[in-house]
């Protein structure tokens, strides 16, 4: 009697955030299109949101205990830290090697972070292959020492501007993003969002946890901006119940048509989203700038201030050797100065066509593809 053959086991595992997700399930989503069956796990810490996705996406989740190393100094960050090296380090060390000897995948693919090192390091004491993808120019600690126990290191900028990781096993392949986000129709975004349709239309996203900087920005220049622009605002959940009531005392009611508040832009949301706008306000993570570059917007990035090894600043400053944004410092930014930059952009024509040329020279909007094409090529040779 002939034997069934095997269906392949690909075990992913990252940090948590969004910018680990949604990578994570454009692979997935390129693997089904290339007709590649698999099952697919996922092993990190306990995150709700992330949960969710994935389980709409068939991924099965397990989650672990996962510690860091602050490398801020103040008693609570060195009390965390005892905490997470004596206990959370270990016990998360112990679920993984469990999870990865009961399961035994055929290949591990690594979105990176701190919460993902269990998993990669288990993987390579049961002999494993692990493919480890890096979103940022300047990768993270726990990336860095992942990067010894890899096959290859896949990164999203260009090799010439990474750092740390060895030359002979990257290959750059920019950061994986979900091919719906290329879908959008103005028409549906005309009608999804309300949108009045006679002023040039800004999206704010401040990432998937929202920003505070942000917000507090447009809520001071608010009757000013939606004079000449209508807004598409991403406040994140925690932010969206004082922003909205903080816009509804600012603004007019007329005005007040112009502004369209989310707490979060779902899938099919974020699409019309990135269609419809003109341009678009941006954190510098580096899921956000390929989702700009691939839908060809001009954007002003504005890079979170505290991110470890100022990866952010450093993806702005990346992106911006393209002629695709401008970057504005959170040390340099006021409300005033802000708005002044976006009507100014707004008044010359020919630099928002050359910035969005320039996305588009930058975009590599087949990443996801390319990854699966890695992993099936590797699975099935």
């Amino acid at each position: 009697m002939l034997r069934k053959p095997k269906t392949p086991k690909i075990l992913f595992t990252g940090g948590g955030t969004a910018g680990h997700i949604f990578p994570i399930v454009a692979v997935t989503r390129d693997l089904t299109r290339l007709g590649f069956v698999a099952d697919f796990f996922y092993i990190g810490p306990k995150d709700d949101f992330g949960a969710g996705i994935f389980s709409q996406e068939g991924i099965k989740v397990k989650a672990i205990m996962a510690g860091k190393i602050r490398r801020y100094f103040s008693w609570q960050g060195i009390l965390q830290n005892i905490v997470d090296i004596l206990f959370k380090m270990p016990l998360g060390f112990l679920q993984a090697f469990f999870y990865v000897f009961f399961l035994a995948p055929d290949l591990i693919f690594s979105k990176g972070g701190y919460g993902s090192l269990s998993a990669v390091l288990s993987g390579w004491i049961f002999q494993i292959p692990v493919f480890l993808h890096d979103s940022d120019v300047s990768p993270g600690l726990a990336n860095r020492f992942m990067s010894k126990f890899t096959r290859t290191v896949f990164v999203s900028f260009p090799i010439s501007q990474m750092e740390y990781f060895p030359a002979a096993k990257m290959i750059s392949v920019g950061n994986p993003i979900r091919r719906e986000m290329l879908t959008g129709s103005k028409e549906e975004a005309k009608k999804l969002f309300n949108l009045k349709g006679d002023k040039p239309v800004v999206l704010i996203l401040g990432g998937s946890q929202g920003a505070q900087i942000l917000n507090d920005m447009i809520l001071n220049i608010l009757p000013d901006i939606l004079t000449d622009f209508e807004l598409i605002h991403q406040t994140g959940e925690k932010y969206f119940a004082d922003v909205k009531a903080e816009s509804k005392v600012v603004m007019s009611k007329e005005l007040g048509q112009y502004y369209h508040p989310f707490p979060f832009l779902k899938e099919i949301e974020l699409k019309q989203a990135y269609r419809i706008a003109d341009i678009a306000i941006s954190r510098a993570g580096a899921g956000s700038i390929f989702e700009i570059a691939a839908c060809g917007k001009p954007s002003i990035l504005i890079p979170l201030a505290l991110a470890a090894q100022d990866h952010q600043i450093k993806n702005a400053y990346a992106y911006a050797q393209s002629k695709a944004c401008l970057v504005m410092e959170e040390a340099n930014l006021t409300p005033h100065f802000f708005l002044a930059k976006l009507k100014y952009l707004f008044s010359h024509q020919e630099d928002l066509e050359k910035m969005a040329n320039g996305a588009k020279s930058f975009a590599k909007p087949e990443s996801a593809r390319l990854l699966a094409e890695y992993i099936i090529n590797y699975l099935t040779k």
